[in-house]
């Protein structure tokens, strides 16, 4: 469906928790207190408090969140950008914490999705990945490549939210029994919804293709 995204590196991981944990949903920073071993937040008159637990489960499933929103987009600075987008909003709920993982993927689908359907930044940074004035032998395929891309991914943000989020949950690596937690399905049915998800988005494709 798309290119492997590489996962984020612990470096990477590590760095952006204290940048994380420092701002609240509108991007601005917070006051933090600092302890030994530990971030505090304190957080500013009228916001609800930010779930303890945040950096533990922000390490351990923003590789995850990162590959399920760069699945949709195909950029990894995008897919970066809707994971902090989604754990912006996950510090602020009361998902339990054995959900988190399964919320967070839902969440990360849904939102690089709604960046792929208002087309935010897309067209200037695709534009931008594919410029340059290097010649190759191989500059015809990855022209053929990119626009193949651009098609799956607008064909994808035609398809019906369900079908949409789970095609990606399943092809992010995702087994079929976290794809069922993950959207209240049964298991046995989560390899109908995918293989008619994987249907409709070829008729999509062939559809639009037949009409150019």
């Amino acid at each position: 469906m798309e290119e492997d995204v590489e996962l984020a590196g612990r470096g990477r991981t590590a760095a952006a928790v204290p940048a994380l944990l420092s701002l609240d949903g509108r991007g601005r920073a917070v006051r933090r207190a600092e302890r030994k071993d530990a971030v505090a937040v304190s957080t500013p008159p009228g916001r609800a408090a930010v779930r303890p637990d945040l950096e533990q489960v922000f390490r351990a499933a923003y590789p995850r969140v990162v590959a399920v929103a760069a699945r949709v987009l195909g950029s990894r600075h995008e897919a970066e950008d809707v994971a902090q987008e989604v754990f912006l909003t996950f510090g602020r709920t009361s998902v339990p914490a054995g959900e988190a993982v399964g919320w967070l993927s839902v969440a990360a689908a849904h939102t690089a999705l709604n960046h792929l359907r208002s087309g935010r930044r897309r067209a200037s940074r695709e534009e931008a990945a594919g410029g340059g004035d290097t010649v190759s032998p191989d500059v015809a395929d990855a022209v053929v490549t990119l626009d193949e891309r651009r098609r799956v991914r607008a064909a994808l943000a035609r398809l019906p939210r369900k079908q949409a989020v789970a095609l990606v949950l399943r092809h992010s690596g995702l087994s079929y029994a976290e794809v069922a937690a993950a959207l209240d399905l049964s298991p046995g049915s989560v390899g109908t919804t995918v293989r008619r998800a994987e249907s409709a988005l070829r008729e999509e494709l062939n559809r639009h293709a037949s009409s150019d």
